[in-house]
């Protein structure tokens, strides 16, 4: 990393980031569409028979699962609660092998040390993505082999294929080219499919400088400075790579067994179908607009005219059929996307405005609806220029000395599940560059150690957060059912990982 580049990092430590100015929160009746049974099928339909420019599935899978196993590492040697729970349901995990643990009754830390080092499965080094999660009576799956059960349901493209792409961390590559090995020629023959699969890895230029407490470069033993993963937000360049129409995202962790995922299915397509069900309306607007700055016909009312008629002295964006189309346009922003849009100048002014808002990346993400303490997630914020848009908020970014801010979080009614649909193709087919849409105003700096020193880490917007600040965004009720991570290990002895 350049002087330059890292100076302007360790000033982002000094000064923090800007606290967002939030509306308030996104809730069914605004913010949150609320789909009956037959928008959903309608939806669901829409996407069934929508032409698209290609598929793909994309999962982050980055980085070891050490934090799945914090508590189990814990106990290897003083059993806990934790260790105690995983010796006495062992058996009930898909990861047990009778030849690596041995019978019952099993010890609580030998249990631990079996599974989480090289004496037995050594799932501490591990990614999630290749970890057994489920069991079937003929099979076990990884939660890498879940995506693969997923994407032939919902995510094949017109020539019966299937794209999925997984990020990983460069040292797994090898453990995840293994489990692609053991199940791709079976699974395509047994869901009649073709795979196409592609590891990406977060870029090594886009970590940032660690810095210590006083906001100096945080030195490591040997006298270099320390640099660290910038977080999931650094994959907005790898999606930027992706050449596909439509997206699907949704994190390595988040399956569940077979008996569970037609629900899975219908709501992925849900999402699917709003999305397209978006661009075409959007799409359309655009046309519309683009139209009438070429100067070649006002495509309004029951008989077109064309602008270059109207003479030099009629100011066509300022014609009732035009006026009558931005309104159009405005009252869809307000009431799909929550978009409110600054008092323009002129009525060109407003025209090219609305526009310029239409033509940029589209995401429909899921909301799931909170059932313990609220926390980060959707949200109506108001931008600099005084715009409103929908945006996915982490509590960090939320100023717990704003009162409004605090019962706007307090009144939040759902959470983001990270369950999204996106679209990155512009009108013309063309891929958007979406670093162009990113709010550098909206990363993290978060606290974190290094052999057992603290430290301060700088992470880039989020993937679905900043990182997609300026992108079209409509959020959709997904059921809870849909969300299943596995955020500990234990985790995999809920009903939704067990058959």
């Amino acid at each position: 990393m350049d002087n330059t580049k890292m100076n302007a990092q360790i000033e982002r430590f000094r000064k923090g980031f800007p606290w967002l100015d939030i509306v308030a929160a996104a809730t069914p009746g605004r913010g949150i569409e609320v789909l009956s049974e037959k928008r959903q099928a309608e939806a669901s339909a829409y996407a069934d028979t929508a032409t698209v420019s290609g598929k793909c599935k994309f999962v982050p899978a980055s980085g070891a699962a050490s934090r799945m196993f914090k508590d189990i590492f814990a106990g290897q040697d003083i059993a806990n609660d934790a260790t105690r729970r995983l010796a006495s349901e062992l058996p009930k995990f898909a990861f047990f092998d009778e030849a690596v643990f041995g019978k019952e009754p099993f010890s609580a830390t030998e249990a631990a040390r079996k599974l989480l080092t090289d004496a037995g499965l050594a799932y501490g080094s591990k990614p999630k993505g290749v970890l057994k999660f489920h069991r079937y009576p003929q099979e076990t799956r990884t939660a890498l082999a879940e995506h693969f059960v997923e994407g032939q349901a919902y995510m094949r493209n017109a020539d019966g294929s299937v794209d999925l792409i997984v990020t990983i961390s460069p040292e797994h590559k090898p453990l995840f080219e293994a489990a692609v090995a053991e199940i791709k020629d079976e699974y395509e023959k047994r869901y009649n499919v073709r795979y196409n699969i592609s590891f990406t890895f977060q870029d090594k230029e886009t970590d940032t400088v660690a810095v210590d407490m006083q906001n100096r470069p945080f030195l490591k033993d040997d006298g270099t400075i320390l640099f660290r993963p910038a977080g999931h937000g650094a994959l907005i360049y790898n999606l930027n790579q992706v050449d596909a129409e439509l997206v699907s995202i949704k994190n390595i962790d988040n399956v569940c067994v077979e008996r569970m995922q037609p629900t899975t299915y219908l709501w992925k397509k849900v999402l699917m179908g709003r999305a397209l069900e978006l661009r075409d309306r959007i799409f359309g607007y655009l046309f519309a607009l683009r139209q009438i700055e070429s100067s070649e016909v006002i495509p309004l009312g029951y008989t077109p005219v064309l602008a270059a008629n109207l003479g030099p002295q009629v100011d066509v964006w300022a014609t009732d059929e035009v006026q009558a189309l931005c309104n159009e346009i405005e009252t869809f922003l307000s009431e799909e996307l929550c978009v409110e849009m600054p008092e323009p100048k002129s009525c060109r002014d407003r025209a090219l405005a609305l526009m310029k808002k239409l033509d940029r990346p589209i995401r429909v993400c899921g909301m799931v609806k909170n059932e313990g303490e609220p926390g980060g997630g959707p949200f109506i914020v108001r931008a600099k220029d005084g715009s409103t848009s929908l945006q996915i908020l982490e509590g960090a970014q939320i100023n717990p000395d704003d009162p409004h801010a605090v019962a706007a979080l307090k009144s939040a009614t759902h959470f983001n599940p990270v369950d999204l649909v996106c679209i990155i193709k512009d009108s013309e087919g063309k891929r958007f560059d979406l670093t162009e849409y990113v709010d550098e105003e909206t990363g993290f700096i978060s606290s974190k150690s290094y052999q057992g020193r603290e430290l301060k880490a700088l992470e880039l917007p989020g993937l679905w957060n900043g990182s997609m600040s300026d992108w079209n965004t409509l959020f959709v009720e997904v059921p809870v059912e849909t969300f299943n991570p596995v955020k500990v290990v234990l985790d995999l002895l809920r009903p939704a990982h067990q058959q």
